[in-house]
């Protein structure tokens, strides 16, 4: 299946680029999404008169998330969880606490935006969090996270 990005996709392509994907990827994200059209030569003109429009949201999209990554990388943030006496949590730190924790912190983010590399936190400690604000801008917070008393 060929569509057409109508924005920038990560590890696919940029905005206007005429790509080749699987049928299901297609179907059930990309074009209910958004984010492509199929490739057929009326939509093919129809993006051509709509690029610049395009363009134009695609840098307003962009400069906002590197203003949002400004404010988040200011951002202190510290987890309180129960934890036993070597430090090692009672279940685990995931996105949605983390995201919870951003918001009361003063940040705005959303779960899917967390990236944690080695899974959930297990443990006491500082640990270094990646936020995939944009496909082009992605911030390193450092969350801390400590026993509940």
């Amino acid at each position: 299946m060929e569509v057409i990005l109508l924005e920038k996709i990560a590890n696919l392509g940029n905005l206007g680029d005429k790509v080749t994907i699987k049928g299901g990827f297609g179907r059930n994200f990309l074009i209910p999404q958004g984010k492509a059209v199929l490739a057929t030569t009326t939509k093919i003109a129809e993006f051509e008169a709509r690029r610049a429009e395009l363009e134009k949201a695609a840098a307003e999209k962009l400069s906002a998330a590197q203003s949002a990554a400004d404010k988040l990388s200011k951002l202190e943030v510290i987890i309180a969880h129960k934890a036993g006496d070597e430090g090692r949590l009672f279940g685990s730190v995931g996105t949605h606490n983390i995201a919870d924790a951003i918001i009361k912190a003063g940040g705005i983010v959303e779960k899917q935006q967390i990236r944690l590399p080695n899974g959930t936190i297990r443990h006491t400690g500082d640990y270094d969090v990646d936020v995939n604000l944009h496909s082009d801008v992605t911030v390193t917070l450092s969350i801390k996270i400590v026993p509940e008393v």
